[in-house]
């Protein structure tokens, strides 16, 4: 059977699997729909907490940034596992012992206020929307070579599965969904990590092949790489940052308290019976994401290292990479390079008519190897990779069997289908239930309800496909956006709603405000108003890119965070203080006793 049938039939059995489990068990209530009823097992839902997590960012684009980065890649492992262990340890069992559904709820009950409740609704929505842009791009991405249709075609067909299985199944058919796709993505990770592994050092953990000698030498893999890109005029793998030592610890802090303030993931913690059992499925959920998580610095590094053995035959065998024998004709480019090609995710530009395939760094402030290039007639970098390709190509650049390809095409589809059904959940009750049923219209029936908020999730995702087809950047620096959004308004609020019983609703309002807007100026400067190209304005700040401090965009969400800070606390010590009905509340949330028979109504 050829790699496309097999790829029809893998991918079109899991979305079989994903739409029979939505309709078995399809939401019959508002609880359901929001929080499944409250009954999920803390294994179960730890699955689908992974699943919710990893997204396509996790899945297809984050290997590809270690791949292209190197060492600084790392910030987005440290950042995102990071978070998630602030999110499972400050926040999640104190605001499943409060006992309301969604963040805007607890913001309204906690700040007593609807004003605050309302902020939080449109942060919220700012950032996951932004969020879903990086799914669809990676949908985009995996049905545009992996189904032989165009990116845009791909984010249709993508839209129309999800819209089948989030707007039916609610919180309750996406939990179980995301169980049977956390099965699939996983499996879809590992297995042609462990081939690589075994290919390249003999090793089946590619955990420890990371660290091992290549096959056959006595040459660790990690040295080998740092001898081919330094050859080839990129920075040295193992050493490699973006921008300033102040860049990336800002970007991992960004990371970190983005992810702790992501509304989709914190939602999950109320889909179990007691407040134990959230503890335990953050244990659960964390240890289903190190698989990954801990894969992916392995499956970056021989997907660099397979890419350049590819494309120039000398590097692995320490000859002359300059040599003209070297690079490879595009005559005689392997199958899978075509097969990207077709997608405009990889492009080959013949520069200097020799029908070969030069590729290196031509910007290398390296002048010795520039020297070399030059003497070898080569006239600039030839070949474009798009990051986000990497961890769906490798195991065809490994010459790996059909059935591991087509299976990393169903792993990368499940990743991105997965945490887009969660986020458009959150911004679902959030328009249904935190702003109609809440503010607008009070008197609305449960039915009517459940309703509104299919209709928020259908609309939801006709917003998320459009801006999937105009994203912003590649998947994994979309979702850094997205995560320095919440950063900078949701988190905060949170800390401060659980930590501060001095903090009242003026401090709260004004201090999301101030961070978000604060961040969504910095990042539209350099990424132009709502994400719309040919509209940024760096040229109010001196035309200079990462004017602050030579901060990047998508770092930018930390700063936004000390802004929101500063400005709640500073607001709050002019303002009316905390009535001492909510301050009591407050203390006694954070008082752990009785939380094994916490229910969860406060």
């Amino acid at each position: 059977m050829d790699l496309q049938t097999i790829t029809y039939v893998v991918v079109g059995a899991t979305f079989a699997l994903y739409i029979g489990i939505a309709i078995w068990a399809r939401a019959g209530s508002t609880k359901e729909f929001y929080v499944a009823g409250g009954g999920v097992h803390p294994v179960v839902n730890g699955m689908a907490t992974g699943a919710d997590w990893m997204s396509a960012a996790s899945f297809i684009s984050m290997a590809g940034l270690i791949a292209n980065m190197g060492y600084g890649g790392g910030l987005f492992l440290m950042g995102w596992t990071g978070g998630y262990v602030l999110l499972a340890m400050l926040l999640a069992p104190y605001l499943r012992k409060f006992g309301k559904f969604t963040v805007p709820q607890f913001f309204g009950t906690r700040y007593y206020s609807k004003g605050a409740s309302t902020v939080a609704v449109l942060c919220l929505l700012a950032a996951s929307i932004t969020y879903i842009i990086g799914q669809m791009t990676g949908v985009g991405v995996a049905f545009s070579r992996f189904l032989g249709v165009s990116n845009t075609m791909g984010i249709y067909i993508g839209m129309a599965i999800v819209f089948a299985y989030a707007v039916f199944g609610g919180m309750k058919g996406i939990t179980y969904t995301q169980v049977a796709q956390y099965c699939v993505l996983i499996l879809a990770y590992t297995v042609p990590a462990i081939f690589i592994s075994m290919q390249l050092t003999g090793n089946p953990l590619p955990q420890l092949g990371l660290g091992s000698t290549m096959a056959g030498t006595d040459v660790t893999l990690l040295h080998k790489l740092d001898l081919i890109v330094t050859d080839l005029g990129f920075g040295k793998y193992t050493t490699q940052m973006p921008g300033s030592m102040l860049n990336m610890f800002v970007y991992t802090v960004s990371l970190m308290i983005g992810t702790a303030g992501l509304p989709h993931v914190i939602v999950r913690f109320f889909t179990v019976p007691k407040v134990k059992d959230a503890r335990s499925s953050a244990g659960w959920a964390l240890v289903f994401i190190a698989i990954l998580y801990t894969t992916a610095p392995a499956v970056a590094a021989m997907a660099r290292m397979n890419l350049h053995t590819t494309i120039n035959t000398a590097v692995m065998s320490g000859g002359d990479v300059f040599a003209p024998e070297a690079s490879i004709r595009y005559d005689e480019r392997p199958d899978w390079m075509k097969r990207w090609e077709v997608t405009g995710l990889l492009k080959f530009s013949d520069k200097n008519g020799d029908g070969r395939i030069q590729y290196y760094n031509d910007k290398t402030k390296n002048a010795e190897v520039l020297a070399k290039a030059q003497a070898a007639g080569w006239a600039g970098n030839e070949l474009s990779v798009n990051r986000d390709i990497m961890v769906l190509a490798n195991p065809e650049i490994a010459q790996l069997p059909n059935w591991v390809i087509a299976l990393v095409a169903a792993g990368g589809l499940a990743a991105a289908l997965s945490t887009a059904a969660g986020l458009l959940l959150a911004i679902s009750s959030a328009i249904s239930h935190d702003l109609l049923k809440e503010k607008l219209m009070p008197d609305m029936s449960e039915k009517a309800e459940l309703m509104a908020g299919k209709i928020a999730m259908a609309c939801a995702i006709v917003v998320a496909g459009y801006l999937g087809l105009n994203p912003p950047g590649f998947a994994a620096g979309t979702v850094a956006i997205a995560f320095g959004l919440a950063a900078s308004s949701i988190f905060p609020a949170l800390m401060m709603g659980i930590f501060s019983k001095t903090m009242n609703k003026q401090g709260a309002i004004c201090g999301m405000i101030a961070g978000i807007g604060i961040t969504m100026l910095y990042v539209f400067a350099h990424k132009g108003l709502f994400f719309i190209k040919g509209t940024e304005f760096l040229g109010l700040f001196g035309g200079k890119a990462n004017f602050f401090f030579g901060i990047s965009p998508n770092a930018f969400g930390a700063i936004g965070a000390v802004v929101n800070f500063a400005v709640a606390f500073a607001v709050k010590n002019m303002t009316t203080p905390v009535p001492d009905d909510i301050a009591a509340m407050v203390e006694d949330v954070r008082i752990p006793r009785g939380s094994k028979e916490v229910d969860g109504a406060h």
